[in-house]
C-alpha cells in the first residue's frame, strides 16, 4: 500500500469534510438535490484518490500490471484501475438517491395524514402511501445502475481473461436491454423530426420504429468501444471521457438554468443526466492525476467500457443521444478511420499506439508493415498510395512499387503525421484541445445552425 503525503491528505481530508458538511446541510434543509449531488462528486474523488494509492500494489500482486512502452525505463505499474472508478461511482449513484428523492419520501411517509388520506389509509394495509411514490423516476436510476454494473463486469473479464475484440463488441447491446425495454414502457418516441427541405416528401415526423431501438443499441456498443479505440497515450482515455462529460453537462445546463423558461419539459431528463455525470467527473479526475504523464497506473478496459456506457445511458435515458454523437465526433471519425485494419482489409498488429523513439524521447507513427509473403491486395495498396497523396496516411513503396509500410489507422498515428514527432503529454494535450473544440463546434451547430433545417430549438 501506497501512503498518501501529508499534503494530499490534508487537501482530501478538507475536501471530504467540506463536502460532507454540504450534504448535511441538504439533508436538514430543503436544498436542491443537485448541490448534494455535488458534494458526493467531491467525496468520490477523494475516496477514489486515496483507494488508488492504496489499492495498487494489490493490483500488481494479483498480476494486474503492466510495462509503459513510451518510457525509457518502463517499470511495471498497476493495470485495470478503471475498476476502482467504477465501483465507487456506483456506490456514489446508490448513496444519492435518498437526496433525489428526499421530498418525494417524506410525502409517502408523513405521519400528518388529512382526511382525504385517511380515507385513502383505508384500502392499504400499512397505512403508507407508497403509491404515491414516483416509481417511473426511480426506474430510470435502478435500470441505469443495472446496465452501469453489467458493464463493468464485462470491463472486468476482459482485463482478466484478454478476451478477443470480435468476442466482446457486441456484449454492451446486451448489457443495455434492460435499459431499452425501460425506454420503450416509459418513454417509447421513435419517430424523428423531419428537416425542412426534406418535409414535403416525408412530412414533419417519420417513425422509424424498431429501427430506432437498433440505432439505440448500436449508441450502447459503440460508445465503450470508441473510448477503448482511442487510447495508447498516458491520459488520453480519461482525458477524452472527462471532456466528453463537461461537454454534456454544459448542455444539460442549457435547460436547467433559470434564464429558461421553467419548468421546462426536459429539464428533469437533463437533471437526470447531472446527477449520473457529476460523480463521474469526480472519479474521473482522480483517476486522471494518477494516469497522466509519466502514468503511475493503467486505466484499463473497465474504465473504457464504464465510461463509455455512461455516455450511452444519460443520452438514450435522457432522450438527446442525437446531440451525444456531435461530442463524439473525433471517436466516431477515428472508428471510421480504424475500420480497415479493424476488419482486417489491411493486417493489423496487436498494438497500434505511436511508437516511442527512446533516442529523442518523443511519439513517433507506428507502422504496419508488409511482406512478399503476406502483401497487400493490389486494390488496397493503391487505395493507400491514394491516402498517402492527401496526407491521411505515409506509406514505403518498393522499388517495384509494391506498398511495404503503413502508418497505423489510429487518429493519434494521423496526428503524428501531420504534427510530426511529439512528447506523449504534448501529444495528449492536443488531441484533448481537439476534442474540446469539435464538441463545442457541435453544440453550436446543435443549437444554433440547426435552425436552417429545423424551425425551433428544443431550448425553447
Amino acid at each position: 500500500m501506497q501512503d498518501l503525503s501529508r499534503t494530499e491528505t490534508y487537501s482530501l481530508g478538507g475536501v471530504a469534510a467540506i463536502c460532507f458538511a454540504i450534504l448535511v446541510n441538504a439533508w436538514k434543509s430543503d436544498g436542491e438535490p443537485l448541490f448534494a449531488s455535488l458534494a458526493i462528486s467531491g467525496i468520490a474523488f477523494a475516496f477514489t484518490y486515496a483507494l488508488i494509492r492504496w489499492t495498487g500494489d494489490v493490483f500488481i500482486k494479483r498480476g494486474y500490471k503492466g510495462r509503459d512502452l513510451s518510457k525509457k525505463n518502463a517499470v511495471e505499474i498497476p493495470e485495470a484501475m478503471g475498476l476502482v472508478c467504477a465501483l465507487v461511482y456506483l456506490l456514489a449513484v446508490v448513496n444519492f438517491l435518498p437526496f433525489a428523492f428526499k421530498h418525494d419520501i417524506a410525502e409517502v411517509t408523513s405521519a400528518a395524514i388529512d382526511k382525504d388520506r385517511l380515507l385513502e389509509a383505508l384500502d392499504i394495509e400499512t397505512g403508507r402511501f407508497l403509491h404515491r411514490f414516483p416509481l417511473e423516476k426511480l426506474a430510470s436510476y435502478g435500470f441505469a445502475y443495472g446496465t452501469l454494473a453489467s458493464v463493468t463486469i464485462l470491463g472486468i473479464l476482459d482485463d482478466s481473461f484478454d478476451m478477443r475484440w470480435r468476442h466482446k463488441f457486441f456484449i454492451p447491446a446486451f448489457a443495455a436491454l434492460p435499459m431499452l425495454a425501460l425506454y420503450y414502457v416509459d418513454f417509447g418516441v421513435t419517430h424523428v423530426v423531419v428537416p425542412l427541405p426534406l418535409r414535403e416528401y416525408l412530412g414533419d415526423l417519420v417513425d422509424l420504429g424498431g429501427f430506432y431501438y437498433l440505432y439505440m443499441a448500436a449508441i450502447s456498443i459503440f460508445c465503450p468501444n470508441c473510448i477503448n479505440i482511442l487510447a495508447g497515450v498516458n491520459g488520453i482515455e480519461v482525458g477524452q471521457s472527462l471532456v466528453i462529460a463537461l461537454l454534456i453537462v454544459l448542455n444539460d445546463m442549457l435547460y436547467i438554468l433559470p434564464t429558461v423558461n421553467q419548468p421546462h419539459p426536459a429539464a428533469e431528463s437533463h437533471l437526470f443526466s447531472v446527477y449520473l455525470l457529476l460523480p463521474f467527473i469526480g472519479v474521473s479526475l482522480a483517476l486522471l492525476k494518477h494516469n497522466w504523464f509519466p502514468a503511475k497506473v493503467f486505466v484499463g478496459d473497465t474504465y473504457c467500457y464504464f465510461a463509455g456506457m455512461v455516455f450511452a445511458v444519460v443520452g438514450i435515458l435522457g432522450h438527446f443521444s442525437k446531440t451525444l454523437l456531435l461530442l463524439f465526433i473525433p471517436q466516431i471519425f477515428n472508428f471510421i478511420y480504424s475500420a480497415p485494419q479493424l476488419f482486417a482489409i489491411v493486417p493489423c498488429p496487436r498494438h497500434r499506439l505511436p511508437r516511442f523513439n527512446a533516442r529523442t524521447g518523443l511519439l513517433e507513427p507506428s507502422v504496419a508493415t508488409f511482406t512478399e509473403e503476406k502483401p497487400l491486395r493490389p486494390l488496397v495498396g493503391e487505395v493507400l498510395k491514394l491516402l498517402d497523396r492527401v496526407k491521411l496516411l505515409r506509406v514505403q513503396v518498393s522499388e517495384e512499387g509494391r506498398v511495404t509500410e503503413t502508418t497505423n489507422f489510429t487518429i493519434l498515428n494521423l496526428w503524428l503525421v501531420w504534427r510530426g514527432p511529439l512528447r506523449e503529454d504534448r501529444l495528449a494535450i492536443e488531441i484533448l484541445v481537439m476534442q474540446t473544440a469539435v464538441g463545442l463546434l457541435g453544440l453550436l451547430v446543435r443549437h444554433k445552425l440547426a435552425l436552417l433545417l429545423f424551425t425551433v430549438d428544443n431550448r425553447f
